[in-house]
């Protein structure tokens, strides 16, 4: 094996043995909470659903990855580039605009009740279910583009000229125009949510001082709801800046890739886009399992009944 699969092969399966049980524990752990609360409250709802296109990123791109670097399975025809693309970019870009619903919620949490916001607040989490499928809609169709145009094969016959080199697969495009269009639609469509996620951060931020400085030398008499919002409000800050830095080098380097006049025949370029995109999705659900209470909770809940459940089961018991 090569070198260069090799090194491939380690660092997408480091973010396979980190991201999918990590994001198959949050979706648990939530589920466990639905089961025995029968409600979801509406930003434990979009955690969840954080989680689950955070978990389909890293299967759909790291894992299949991982086995076609190690031979151990190659799903990359024509069929499945398509696919795998297309999954991944919808998901990848759900990701993006979830995490952006996220940090706007949160930021409305800390609205005064009764105030126009607030009002706001309240609309949005009667029509979350709205929401996610407008989400679902929107990023699915700005990600066709994919299927058209994904292959796995290179024709020597006729060579790519305005394509991308992904490694397994190729993603050509007919013209020049169109990449960059492609590409530039692209763009926007990240660079618009991480820009209003970073506002919204600003102005947690910007909470988060004024209430330390309020409750300076009172923190013991402090309500318990002003603490669930701070620490809310901490956990929604640390996913966008891990989001905004990991994201701001997949953009980075997804521009340079438009700027190239001729199709790059490595594709290190884009395995690093895949690997830095795919990193958030990785992390996001250990910053959700160290920080959220709820879900830190359900998980220990279930590692304290396994032993039990197994002592009560031992033969010495029956």
């Amino acid at each position: 094996m090569p070198s260069e699969e090799l090194v491939r092969g380690v660092l997408y399966l480091s973010l396979t043995v980190v991201g999918v049980p990590g994001n198959a524990s949050v979706i648990l752990a939530f589920l466990l909470l639905l089961y025995h609360e029968n409600r979801l409250l509406p930003a434990d709802a979009i955690v969840l659903h954080l989680a689950c296109v955070n978990l389909l990123v890293v299967v759909v791109r790291c894992l299949l990855e991982t086995l076609a670097s190690f031979s151990l399975g190659n799903i990359f025809g024509d069929l499945g580039c398509k696919s795998v693309i297309f999954v991944y970019r919808t998901s990848r870009s759900l990701s993006i605009w979830i995490t952006f619903l996220l940090s706007a919620y949160q930021c409305l949490s800390i609205t005064p009740p009764g105030s126009r916001w607030a009002s706001v607040r309240t609309l949005l989490a009667r029509y979350l279910g709205f929401v996610f499928l407008f989400l679902w809609v929107l990023n699915t169709c700005m990600s066709s583009a994919s299927i058209l145009f994904s292959f796995a094969t290179k024709n020597e016959s006729s060579p790519i000229i305005h394509g991308i080199n992904v490694q397994f697969c190729y993603v050509n495009f007919p013209s020049k125009l169109s990449k960059e269009a492609n590409g530039i639609a692209q763009v926007v469509r990240d660079v618009v949510p991480m820009a209003l996620m970073t506002l919204a951060s600003l102005i947690l931020l910007v909470f988060l001082y004024k209430h330390s400085q309020q409750v300076k030398g009172l923190r013991r008499s402090s309500g318990g709801g002003g603490g669930a919002e701070q620490r809310a409000a901490k956990v929604v800050v640390a996913l966008v800046s891990l989001y905004v830095v990991l994201y701001g080098v997949d953009n980075g380097l997804w521009v340079y890739t438009l700027t190239v006049s001729e199709t790059m025949p490595s594709s290190l370029i884009s395995d690093l886009r895949i690997f830095f995109s795919s990193l958030y999705a990785a992390l996001s659900p250990v910053v959700i399992i160290a920080s959220n209470r709820k879900v830190n909770g359900r998980l220990k809940c279930i590692v304290q009944e396994k032993p039990a459940h197994e002592k009560d089961t031992s033969p010495n018991n029956m």
